[in-house]
C-alpha cells in the first residue's frame, strides 16, 4: 500500500493505493527445502514493543538487511533476532519467519512453542495456520501447543539435555523452513537434526498438511470450491 496523495509532508495520506500480486515463485531459500543456519542476534534490534513490529511495513525490513549481510558472510542463513530484557535473551523471530520449537517439556510432555503475539513480532498466516492444525491433529496425540515468551538459554538447556526434537521457521514466502543450528555466545547449538536428514518429522507434517490444503489435495474449511 502506497499512499498517493498530491502533497509532500508527513502525516497519514488522504488516498492510497492498494496492491495485491499474485504469482507462482519457487524456493524462498537457494538451498530450497534444506534446514538452515541462524545467528542468534542481539547487536541489532528488529522491533521494540509499542512499535510497529507487528505490521508488515517496509520498515521493519529494510534496517534487517545490513545484519542480515553480516551474519552471511559468517556462514548463517539468516538472524534469529532476540530481545534483551531483565538479564535474559527472549526469542522473537527470524529475519522473514516466525519460529517455532519443538522439544520435550521438562515436565515430559511433547511441546511446540512459539513466541507470542506481543507487539514485536509478525501475526503471521502461515504461523496462525500452523498453530491450528497443530491444536487439531498433535494435540490428541498428546503434545502440548504454547504460545510464550522463551528465551535462547531454555532452548540452549533442551539442546545440551537431549530434549530438542526440532525448529522450524514458518512464513509466507518459505512456508515452512527447518533449522539445523543456532550459533549463539559463540557455540552451535544443535536443533536436534540427524546428520542425514534435512527436515524433522513436525516440520514435514506442517509442510504437507498445509500444501495439501492450498493445492485442494484434501477438503478443509480453509478453501472453497469455484
Amino acid at each position: 500500500m502506497i499512499g498517493t496523495q498530491r502533497t509532500l509532508g508527513v502525516g497519514p495520506p488522504g488516498s492510497a493505493l492498494f496492491f495485491t500480486i499474485a504469482s507462482p515463485v519457487g524456493p524462498y531459500y537457494p538451498t530450497g527445502f534444506k534446514a538452515i543456519s541462524l545467528e542468534a542476534t542481539t547487536y541489532a534490534v528488529r522491533a521494540w514493543p509499542g512499535g510497529v513490529g507487528n505490521a508488515k511495513l517496509g520498515a521493519n525490513y529494510a534496517p534487517c538487511i545490513v545484519p542480515q549481510m553480516q551474519a552471511a558472510k559468517r556462514g548463517f542463513h539468516q538472524n534469529l533476532w532476540l530481545f534483551e530484557q531483565d538479564n535474559e535473551e527472549y526469542i522473537t523471530e527470524v529475519g522473514t519467519m516466525n519460529l517455532f520449537t519443538a522439544w520435550v517439556a521438562k515436565d515430559g510432555v511433547k511441546e511446540l512453542i512459539t513466541a507470542p503475539l506481543d507487539g514485536t513480532i509478525l501475526e503471521g498466516v502461515t504461523r496462525d495456520s500452523i498453530l491450528e492444525l497443530a491444536r487439531e491433529r498433535l494435540v490428541p496425540e498428546g503434545w502440548r501447543i504454547t504460545e510464550r515468551r522463551y528465551t535462547m538459554r531454555e532452548l540452549d538447556e533442551a539442546a545440551s539435555e537431549g530434549r530438542m526434537l526440532e525448529v522450524f521457521g514458518a512464513g509466507t514466502a518459505a512456508v515452512v523452513s527447518p533449522v539445523r543450528t543456532i550459533g549463539w555466545r559463540g557455540k552451535m547449538i544443535d536443533c536436534g537434526l540427524d546428520a542425514d536428514k534435512e527436515a524433522g518429522p513436525i516440520a514435514r507434517q506442517m509442510l504437507e498438511w498445509i500444501s495439501n490444503i492450498q493445492y485442494g489435495e484434501e477438503e478443509h474449511r480453509w478453501s472453497v470450491k469455484i
